[in-house]
């Protein structure tokens, strides 16, 4: 607590897909403040300006902190893949490449016969993985040389501390790192990296990175003098086990961007099936569950017919009951990646046969997601459904 009697509150960032989130949380830990945005993206490449991204989250805590309360602790969380190259002051080299951009099947395809089949990884080798994302950028134009990577989630808190690194749970995205035994891939770093001394220290989700220093928020009376970077990483294990905490053994399905299904789980090694990806366990010798499905960018891609999209809108405000095609394969959901969603070829016209098959298959998609996380167990669900930025929230 600061001499001006303002309160000190912990910070959380949630970089998204779609928007930058901001909370201010009291020691008791209400939320007592809140901001959002969209998330800053380049119009025509989908890709992130570090910097920009920077600015605007400096901008969102002076917002959230005003003149009542003192920053004293901060962690970002965010998406999971994206990063950027940058130099020995971390100012970014390259912009960060989208786990939703369609280059990036282009970059994996060119890889894939050279990653072999190793099922070791945290996460299953596919175009979302980061190291497409560094294959990316050592072919992009840079001024200056590189001297670190650094995930967009954990961007802030490396410029706040003044040093890089990578949270545990980023790493567990690469397709090129095992929370096994903590340990890169050497053979894979090269290929697409091509120098392993560009990647920082892994430090565990949740443990303090450093004091945190910047002269935009000591310039807006905002920052506690003590004030600390806690590594977050990314945002759905650190979802997954605040809904642990509320709700002990509890499985999160956050449907959003994409629809995530995640869980903690004591056991410390688990063999993964059903598309499963694994991360370390949050504050815990255990581990993360978790799978990722599409959601959003199917929905928005089919919604590009206008018919469509008010027929998606009226059956999931219930105002109508669906076609009889919920289990048609009428609709191929896109994958990962970016590899566009399709209507089989013998499928109807008609817009509500359309929604239909759409919110059938994506729905199906959910259901074979949450069982694979609970694997045969009777734990709670916990679910939201974002509708036009609207969180509609089911126990």
């Amino acid at each position: 607590m600061s001499g001006n009697r303002r309160l000190s509150v912990a910070c959380g960032v949630d970089i998204g897909s779609t928007n930058v989130k901001v909370i201010a949380l009291d020691s008791a830990g209400h939320i007592v403040a809140r901001a959002s945005r969209p998330t800053p993206r380049d119009e025509e490449q989908l890709s992130i300006d570090a910097a920009v991204l920077f600015a605007s989250i400096e901008e969102m805590l002076v917002e959230v902190c005003g003149d009542r309360f003192l920053l004293a602790a901060v962690s970002c969380s965010g998406v999971g893949e994206d990063g950027v190259l940058v130099d020995e002051r971390l100012r970014p080299l390259t912009q960060a490449l989208a786990w939703f951009d369609p280059r990036r099947h282009r970059i994996f395809r060119a890889l894939r016969p050279s990653l072999g089949s190793d099922e070791s990884f945290d996460a299953e080798s596919d175009a979302v993985r980061t190291l497409v994302g560094w294959a990316w950028a050592r072919v992009q134009a840079v001024q200056g040389e590189a001297r670190s990577w650094v995930a967009i989630a954990d961007f802030a808190g490396a410029l706040w501390s003044g040093s890089a690194f990578m949270s545990d749970t980023l790493a567990s995205r690469t397709g090129a790192w095992r929370s096994l035994d903590r340990r890169w891939a050497e053979d894979r770093v090269m290929l697409t990296l091509g120098a392993t001394d560009l990647l920082p220290p892994v430090v565990p989700s949740g443990s303090v990175v450093g004091h945190l220093d910047s002269p935009t928020l000591r310039a807006a009376d905002v920052l506690d003098p003590e004030a600390l970077v806690v590594a977050g990483g990314h945002d759905h294990p650190i979802g997954g086990w605040a809904a642990d905490q509320l709700a002990p053994g509890a499985v999160l399905d956050s449907m959003g961007t994409a629809e995530v299904v995640v869980a903690q789980s004591p056991n410390g090694r688990i063999d993964r099936a059903s598309h499963l990806e694994v991360a370390p366990g949050i504050l815990s010798s255990g581990t993360t569950l978790l799978r990722v499905e599409e959601l959003s960018r199917n929905l928005n891609w089919a919604a590009q017919d206008p018919d469509v999209a008010v027929a998606i809108r009226t059956l999931m405000d219930g105002a109508m009951e669906p076609a009889p095609v919920l289990d048609s394969g009428y609709f191929v959901p896109g994958t990962r990646g970016g590899q566009l969603p399709s209507y089989a070829l013998d499928a109807p016209k008609d817009p509500h046969a359309r929604a239909s098959a759409v919110l059938g298959a994506l729905a199906h998609l959910g259901r074979d997601a949450v069982g694979a996380v609970l694997g045969g167990s009777d734990a709670p669900v916990k679910c939201g459904l974002p509708v036009d930025g609207c969180a509609r929230r089911v126990g």
